[in-house]
Formats: structure tokens, C-alpha cells, sequence
């Protein structure tokens, strides 16, 4: 059996999302979301906690992704509350980028993907690489976009961060700091086999929104939503914390 080439060139949103996100169906994410937060807060397993709210509140398995990537406890949003700084504060300073975190993020935003507002403040897509990158569309547009609205923050140093194991991760890292040099940007690129460790121990602000990630470092700022919300007005949000 011969699989099929992925020949998409947007990041946009998956076939059924109109349908699985549509506004008759807000209420009970939203429900879903509360329940699975105070099961995460009363330390159920993620999973199992997962389980028995999907299945009580007849989710599929996207819904259910949607549901999770919004989620955290009570002791985590705080933490992260507590650690997070706005975007207005690297003045000067230094930013460590989750780079596929951020760029992906932005491509579903210009392509029209659906983008979820989470309980701790944090906006994500529902998008994944499996393993393997592919430039699409939207590619160059948004990291011009993150260049410019990072250079109005005047931080003096952005390293961006990018996941060896990923394929196509060497050519990212041309085309970003090819990018960064035809604008001046003080940007350095650097492959990590595993990005997260390197950004929980960063003394640098960090630019994510991985859960994994927000639960370890120090100071981090939520860029990816300051820069659709302030400059893709088009942007398909759906905010699921909302009461």
C-alpha cells in the first residue's frame, strides 16, 4: 500500500470544523471544558478525566483535542498567571521562541484554521506535523508577520528554537534567518533535539503556548495571541473558557 503525498499548501481548518465548532455546539464545549478542568484540579489522570467527559458529553475524538488543549487545573493556571509577563515587557530584553509552536499558529490564523482561547489566556491550534514540516502558503507571510510586530517590541536578542528530529527543520532554519537578515532582525536559529528542555530552563521570556512547557520555565509571554488578535482580524477564534 502507497501513501498518499501531503499536498497541502495551507494550514487551514480541517473539513468538519464548521460543523464540530459551529455556534449550536459552543455551549457544550464549553461545559465539557469546565468539567475536565475540575476533574485535571481534583488530579484525575488526564486521560481517563478525558474519557469520561467526551463520552458524557458525546464529543469525537477532534472535539475532544479542541477540549484538552484548552484544559488545565486550578494550580496550573495560577502558576502560569503568576510567571506570565505581556508582551510589552522584552523591551530590550531577551525572547526564546517555541519555534513550530508559534509559526504554525500563525499559519492556521492566515489560512482560516480555527484557533481556541484556553482557560490559561493561551490561543491554540489544533494542527500537528506528525514528525514531518511542510512550508505552505502562509510559511513566509507569517514569519514576516512575527518579524515585524517582534521588532515594534524592540527586544535586543529572539533565538529561535526549532526541533531537530522534525524533517525540514534544516530548511526552516535557512528560510528564518535568511528572513532575519534581509530585515536586520537580531534573530539567531538553532536546532535542539528537544526544544522544550531547552526553553524550561531558559532564563530568557519564552514565546509558547506548550502546556508542557508553560509548567516549567520561568517567565513567559503569550505572543502568538497578541499577534493574531492585534493583526489578523480575520482570525477564526472561538473562545471555549468563556462561561
Amino acid at each position: 500500500m502507497y501513501s498518499m503525498p501531503d499536498r497541502r499548501r495551507h494550514r487551514g481548518p480541517h473539513p468538519r470544523d464548521e460543523a464540530l465548532f459551529a455556534a449550536e455546539m459552543i455551549a457544550r464545549l464549553r461545559a465539557a471544558l469546565a468539567d475536565y478542568c475540575l476533574l485535571l484540579s481534583k488530579r484525575y489522570a488526564e486521560g481517563s478525566a478525558l474519557k469520561l467527559v467526551g463520552d458524557h458529553f458525546g464529543l469525537i475524538q477532534r472535539q475532544r483535542v479542541a477540549v484538552m488543549r484548552c484544559a488545565c487545573s486550578d494550580a496550573q493556571a495560577a502558576q502560569r498567571a503568576a510567571r506570565r509577563i505581556e508582551v510589552a515587557g522584552v523591551a530590550g530584553g531577551e525572547v526564546d521562541i517555541d519555534g513550530y509552536n508559534l509559526l504554525i499558529t500563525l499559519e492556521a490564523a492566515l489560512s482560516g484554521g480555527l484557533l481556541l482561547a484556553g482557560r490559561d489566556g493561551c490561543l491554540r491550534d489544533l494542527a500537528s506535523i506528525h514528525g514531518t514540516y511542510r512550508r505552505v502558503a502562509e510559511t513566509l507571510p507569517a514569519i514576516r508577520l512575527a518579524g515585524v510586530y517582534l521588532s515594534e517590541l524592540g527586544p535586543a536578542r529572539v533565538r529561535w528554537l526549532l526541533d531537530s528530529p522534525v524533517s525540514n527543520s534544516g530548511r526552516l532554519k535557512t528560510l528564518l534567518g535568511q528572513t532575519a537578515q534581509e530585515h536586520g532582525w537580531p534573530w539567531t536559529v538553532e536546532l535542539a533535539r528537544s526544544p522544550d528542555g531547552v526553553l524550561a530552563r531558559s532564563r530568557a521570556v519564552v514565546a509558547t503556548t506548550d502546556s508542557a512547557v508553560l509548567d516549567r520555565c520561568g517567565r513567559w509571554m503569550p505572543l502568538a495571541g497578541a499577534i493574531v488578535q492585534q493583526r489578523v482580524p480575520s482570525a477564526w477564534i472561538i473562545d471555549l473558557s468563556a462561561a
